[in-house]
């Protein structure tokens, strides 16, 4: 199997630009996933991040996610456990308007990175659909465009820390899934691994790397790529060593964003593959992945074909 794909971002300004662009492309066609490097976010900005969600994690969470596991029986399982991840969370928006002020105990400092760390994503996130519009053969913009909705995109951050696992065999770091939204940004901890991806069937892990930024496509993308891009299940496997951090972040649609494939795509489409997904609100579809997030993406889409919102004109 080919080499998990790493993508140097300063090589865009360059003669290995067309290159680079290739290899992007390549990756979201077969990979879903691609790991960044020299993406202009300073690596002192990342170390402090790190510093401050493991210390937060120590003394905030830490004791409380061990309270939670022994009263729920999880120390001492016998048997697989497929109704529950073994992992520590808090969730942090930043857009449309953000609620970083207002999450518990998090120190002044750790709330004044974390608003930094989330414009230079939002920014990198921007440049990165942009990206992929001119791999894509769309104009610069319409991925933006497309998910802005009324008020913009949605963009968001779950803070993940998957601690030592007795029973890693028995219960999973996260359960198999693909992410419901648009393009997703991951600053992960680059000694402990766990991360995997499913190409050809087979698991594959995403090699941890210091300082770098693994991006992935959300079912959104899928969509309007009319399938071009898609969203791969991933999960997380517990160790038995180690808390693992985990910092994703989310650029997704608006609320109220029409979702649909791309006009243009469709047009240099074979008339047999015409139109292969359907036209939805974005949050009926969060609506109907929050019940179906460990299922296989496939129904939900269909659920929506299904119901009656007005078809694309594919002429």
């Amino acid at each position: 199997m080919s080499n998990f794909p790493v993508i140097n971002f300063e090589r865009l300004n360059g003669e290995e630009r067309k290159d680079t662009m290739e290899k992007i492309k390549d990756a979201c066609e077969n990979w879903g996933f691609f790991e960044l490097v020299n993406h202009g976010i300073p690596h002192d900005l990342l170390d402090t991040v790190e510093r401050l969600t493991k210390e937060h994690y120590q003394k905030c969470m830490e004791e409380r996610f061990k309270e939670l596991m022994a009263s729920k029986g999880l120390e001492a399982i016998q048997t697989e456990v497929k109704d529950m991840d073994w992992e520590s969370t808090f969730h942090l928006r930043h857009l449309p308007e953000s609620n970083i002020s207002e999450v518990p105990d998090l120190v002044d400092e750790y709330r004044k990175v974390m608003k930094d760390f989330a414009l230079r994503l939002e920014k990198l996130a921007e440049q990165l659909l942009d990206l992929l519009c001119e791999n894509l053969g769309l104009e610069k913009g319409y991925l933006k465009k497309a998910f802005y909705g009324s008020r913009g995109p949605t963009f968001g951050t779950k803070v993940a820390n998957y601690p030592p696992c007795p029973n890693p065999e028995l219960v999973k770091g996260l359960r198999p899934h693909t992410d419901a939204g648009g393009i997703i940004l991951l600053f992960q901890d680059d000694k402990v691994s766990g991360l995997q991806l499913l190409k050809d069937d087979q698991w594959v892990d995403v090699p941890p790397m210091r300082h770098s930024i693994v991006v992935n496509i959300g079912d959104q993308l899928e969509v309007i790529t009319n399938g071009k891009y898609k969203s791969v299940e991933h999960r997380v496997i517990a160790q038995t060593d180690g808390t693992r951090m985990s910092i994703a972040s989310f650029y997704n649609p608006g609320s109220d964003a029409v979702i649909y494939p791309a006009p243009e795509l469709l047009e240099k489409e074979a008339e047999e593959k015409a139109q292969l997904y359907p036209k939805f609100v974005f949050e009926d579809y969060m609506k109907l992945y929050a019940k179906l997030k460990f299922q296989a993406k496939e129904p939900r889409f269909e659920a929506f074909k299904a119901s009656n919102f007005d078809p694309i004109a594919t002429a």
